[in-house]
């Protein structure tokens, strides 16, 4: 089905292009991603330097969207960056919430600060999906992004440098890293059906 006179993806792309629009998120995710690094600041500092790569999951992940909305500033594309952005961004996105209000549940407590990592997160998933329009990305990069991703899940969940949980989640690591895995594969599966919708949209556009 075509486009309809009135449809949001008419003038979404319009909307969200804009220079100042993309510039604005770029200082608002490029601060997001520094706070995340400092937030991940002990567990680094006692993790093996081998397995940095692995931990500050969340900042790297705004890191990589940060870099897509730049580049796209600057006229240019990585379908690499694009498809490491639009996965890992959805996917601990949903994990975070997921993993506070899991924890809220179980009766442990949720500060304020952890009401706002909810807020943050939800919007980075929101921000990777209404930004696919600008993804450019190739069979064999989803399929590289996937891999990592799920190396990564076996890398935090079998070396144990996951996330720090707390105290109250941390007894059913075992349970959240297989949780993990399935968000992994549902992730990349949304992340790549909403960039082929944009995908298909342009298609019909040409």
């Amino acid at each position: 089905m075509g486009l309809r006179q009135g449809d949001w993806r008419m003038w979404w792309p319009a909307l969200a292009a804009r220079r100042d629009v993309m510039a604005f998120l770029v200082g608002v995710n490029f601060l997001g991603t520094l706070y995340g690094y400092y937030w991940y600041r002990e567990q680094l500092a006692a993790t093996p330097v081998a397995l940095w790569p692995f931990v500050p999951d969340s900042p790297t992940a705004s890191a990589a969207f940060t870099l897509v909305l730049a580049m796209a500033l600057a006229g240019r594309a990585n379908g690499w960056v694009h498809a490491f952005a639009a996965v890992t961004m959805v996917k601990y996105g949903i994990w975070a919430p997921a993993v506070i209000l899991t924890t809220g549940a179980l009766g442990g407590p949720i500060p304020w600060q952890n009401w706002m990592l909810v807020a943050s997160h939800l919007a980075m998933a929101l921000e990777a999906l209404l930004y696919a329009f600008l993804y450019r990305i190739k069979g064999y990069q989803w399929w590289g992004v996937a891999a990592w991703t799920l190396l990564n899940d076996a890398v935090d969940y079998g070396l144990d440098v996951h996330p720090w949980m707390g105290p109250t989640l941390e007894p059913y690591d075992h349970l959240v890293g297989w949780a993990t895995v399935g968000l992994s594969l549902l992730s990349i599966v949304l992340a790549r059906s909403v960039a082929a919708a944009w995908s298909g949209e342009r298609g019909r556009e040409n």
